[in-house]
């Protein structure tokens, strides 16, 4: 297995999930995450730490070396065209170097055995019922919220839409204001289930987004996953006894 040098251009996450970090070092805030397959774009390597900028949703930081291998030019594309996201909760694939465990949201080949560049997986556990949309969603209430998280061992808010939208074949961007951008605004009234809400702060910046689901419920990263009741106003936690959420706007995109 041969780690990045300064001349390749193009690598993938070949461990489960690794911290993308806001500056060069371990101690630095976790801004988001790589999971296994995901692919990335190498703008510089440094003491043992690379700058990337991810190719699903043009997202900037830094990873660990340790985390990467490279891909040639052909063997990105290669992979861009055939990898898929995985919807099952955990699942165990076996590598060249060993068995290991990947988190749902994975990039993963459509083919009991699939390649990226050089190296051959093989999927040791397949659950033949593959969860999409709200029933995905479901299995991951209770997953502790984690700023800059996207998988089922922790995850936000935005990381959270994008997970269940990818595993639908729609590639959301990161974070929730650039994914208010996107789909068409529905009214209150005229909500279904999968529109996204968005909510916003005092000052109207986009902070938080949920799923709407059947009747007045909505699914969202507050805390840990979790299903609240959706009003005109925003999101009310019993639990809390107060509205937590200022609702801004909905749309959807399937």
């Amino acid at each position: 297995m041969k780690l990045l040098t300064s001349n390749q251009q193009n690598a993938f996450c070949f461990v489960g999930i690794s911290p993308i970090r806001s500056s060069p070092n371990d101690s630095s805030e976790q801004v988001s995450q790589l999971v296994f397959g995901e692919v990335v774009e190498v703008l510089e390597i440094k003491n043992y730490w690379v700058s990337i900028k991810t190719y699903k949703d043009s997202y900037e930081g830094y990873v660990d070396y340790k985390h990467l291998l490279a891909l040639s030019d052909k063997e990105l594309k290669q992979w861009l065209d055939q990898g898929e996201i995985t919807s099952i909760l955990t699942q165990t694939i076996k590598c060249p170097w060993g068995e290991q465990m990947i988190p749902c949201g994975s990039f993963i080949g459509n083919e009991q055995i699939f390649s990226i560049g050089n190296y051959q997986f093989d999927k040791i556990s397949v659950d033949s019922f593959e969860k999409r949309g709200i029933e995905l969603a479901n299995t991951l209430i209770n997953t502790p919220y984690l700023w800059g998280g996207k998988s089922s061992f922790g995850i936000d808010c935005s990381g959270f839409t994008q997970l269940i939208f990818r595993s639908l074949f729609i590639n959301l961007p990161r974070d929730a204001y650039q994914q208010e951008e996107l789909g068409q605004h529905v009214s209150f009234k005229d909500r279904e289930p999968m529109d996204l809400a968005f909510f916003s702060n005092d000052q109207g910046k986009i902070t938080h987004v949920g799923i709407i689901l059947e009747g007045d419920l909505i699914i969202h990263a507050s805390g840990r996953v979790r299903i609240d009741t959706l009003n005109q106003d925003g999101i009310w936690n019993e639990e809390m006894g107060t509205t937590t959420h200022k609702l801004t706007v909905i749309k959807r995109l399937i």
